[in-house]
């Protein structure tokens, strides 16, 4: 009689098992992910021979692999294959790869390369949205950055100005450019889409120069349609309304000079002129401080103490919260935006978690602000540890996307934040460390069922599902079955037998396929070496 093992580490038995037992209702995705503890990247290729490309990700379906040239100038798009070759021996995974195994086109084809940015302009490589609808790809270009540029045009003093940054929209299936979006003396934070966030069909770009949020819709045909803009003004028609007001102001101004002296025409005219660049704050800045005001307000409910406490708590602090900045932003849903304001210096360093942040919750339709925090409150921090998955946008069509492992879905996950808690010396620092990865970035995590949680456990100092570069270790990194504590895999990147020279700065990043066992780890030096890729799949 055959025996099920739910640890038994043969594909065969695993389906055999599921023939036999319906699984719990609601549980049937998680069963079927378990197949994914024996069918794991076990083989490697080191140091394949692949082209001096800077590569980026795989999109979110898993049909493309995108990558750049060395320069910067051109996107090069493969499709990922699979190595195939014959074996005449009876026991085939005994045998050696065969040569062709080493070139990385016998795991990938290329499909075209595409210019992008012209002779001044780069291509931002850590920039890239995936539209899996339509398959597009959103894309950035962009010029140096002047540092010292003048503020001027309504610009905030000590941002930086890039005189082009271009978004370009293409259809990934032929690399046909479908439209562009050009942005000119401004700056947006394009280091890992922290600037631009994707949801559904709205793309939401945060100008930090001139303190405006862009909310564009991404059409079926390929084209980008300003939706709105959100900063200066929140209503569409804030400005006409303003612009109308000033223009009675200055008829009224007018129809008063006829009944001055002629000696001091002038001086009224002086007295009188407007300059909304310098009269008003921004209208998104005023929803701010309405907010505030009324939630201090509403603190007290005695009289004689309400104007003492508002003092204290709001006028002493007003001019803090008046030079508060927009530094990012992200679609809660298709009529909510989460924004973080903070200082200036904090908008424009590579390490913001040492500036004091604020977090607003806005609604686009009615332009009222509805909910405002301290990246360090607990109250805030209790909504984060509980519904951490609502901060993500699920995917529609991608049901293995909806399975990247959190705090609030995950028990293992859920364990590890608890353990940092108890440990943690400072309850508000940790808090707050924990905060500033809010508002999160677009397509910032890896669905690969390798990182799931439940599934593997691994060293996520060394490796994880968010992407970014790590200090490479030579030392393989083990994934190991939660189900049977066994080793069921090991990641190792760089040259097999390792580096000589341990003094050398290394840095490694990994791209996982979304659904197949397959994977590229990558290693680089601060020199001008080649990258050593290696090519990790399941033979």
């Amino acid at each position: 009689m055959f025996r099920s093992n739910n640890n038994n580490n043969n594909v065969t038995a695993r389906i055999f098992h599921r023939q036999i037992r319906t699984p719990a209702p609601g549980t049937s995705f998680h069963c079927a992910r378990r197949f994914y503890e024996n069918i794991v990247p076990s083989s490697t290729v080191y140091d394949a021979e692949c082209p001096d490309n800077s590569f980026r990700k795989f999109t979110e379906d898993g049909q493309y692999l995108i990558s750049f040239s060395r320069n910067h100038q051109d996107l090069i798009v493969y499709r990922p294959s699979w190595l195939t070759f014959s074996c005449k021996e009876e026991d085939c995974d005994g045998q050696d790869l065969p040569l062709k195994a080493r070139k990385f086109e016998s795991f990938f084809s290329q499909l075209y390369s595409v210019p992008l940015a012209s002779s001044s302009e780069l291509i931002c490589k850590d920039f890239f949205l995936y539209i899996e609808s339509n398959r597009f790809g959103l894309f950035a270009t962009s010029t140096p950055q002047v540092h010292d540029a003048p503020a001027i045009g309504g610009a905030i003093h000590g941002v930086p100005s890039v005189e082009k940054i271009t978004f370009h929209l293409l259809r990934l299936e032929d690399g046909v450019i479908l439209d562009e979006r050009v942005f000119r003396n401004d700056y947006v934070n394009l280091a890992h889409s922290m600037g631009v966030f994707l949801y559904d069909d709205l793309l939401a770009i945060v100008s930090l120069r001139y303190q405006k949020i862009h909310i564009i819709q991404i059409r079926d045909s390929g084209t980008l349609v300003d939706v709105r803009a959100i900063g200066e003004f929140c209503q569409e028609d804030d400005e006409l309304f303003l612009n109308s007001s000033s223009q009675c102001t200055a008829n009224a101004d007018k129809s008063r000079q006829h009944h001055i002296p002629v000696d001091h025409v002038g001086q009224s005219d002086n007295h009188n002129q407007h300059s909304p660049e310098n009269s008003f704050l921004s209208g998104i800045k005023q929803r701010l401080l309405s907010f505030i005001f009324q939630g201090i307000w509403n603190e007290e409910t005695d009289e004689t103490l309400r104007m003492q406490h508002v003092k204290k708590k709001f006028y002493f602090h007003f001019q803090d919260y008046v030079d508060l900045i927009m530094w990012k932003v992200q679609l809660l849903d298709r009529h909510h935006l989460l924004i973080k304001f903070g200082s200036v210096d904090g908008g424009v360093s590579r390490n913001a978690d040492n500036h004091p942040a604020f977090l607003a919750v806005y609604n686009m339709e009615t332009t009222e602000i509805i909910a405002f925090y301290q990246n360090s409150v607990d109250e805030l921090y209790l909504l984060f540890e509980q519904f951490c998955d609502h901060f993500h946008v699920t995917s529609k069509r991608s049901l293995y996307m909806n399975f990247i492992s959190s705090h609030s879905n995950n028990i293992h996950a859920r364990d590890q934040v608890r353990s940092s808690k108890n440990k943690a010396t400072s309850l508000p620092q940790f808090v707050k460390k924990m905060l500033s990865s809010l508002p999160y970035c677009s397509q910032s995590q890896s669905p690969s069922p390798y990182f799931d949680q439940s599934l593997f456990r691994y060293d996520e100092k060394l490796i994880s599902a968010t992407e970014r570069h790590r200090q490479c270790t030579d030392h393989p990194i083990k994934f190991i079955s939660r189900q049977s504590n066994t080793l069921k895999f090991k990641i190792k990147p760089g040259p097999e037998v390792g580096t000589a020279d341990g003094r050398v700065k290394k840095i490694s990043s990994f791209l996982f396929h979304p659904f197949l066992p397959l994977a590229l780890s990558i290693q680089q030096t601060w020199s001008l070496q080649p990258a050593v890729v290696n090519i990790h799949f399941r033979r």
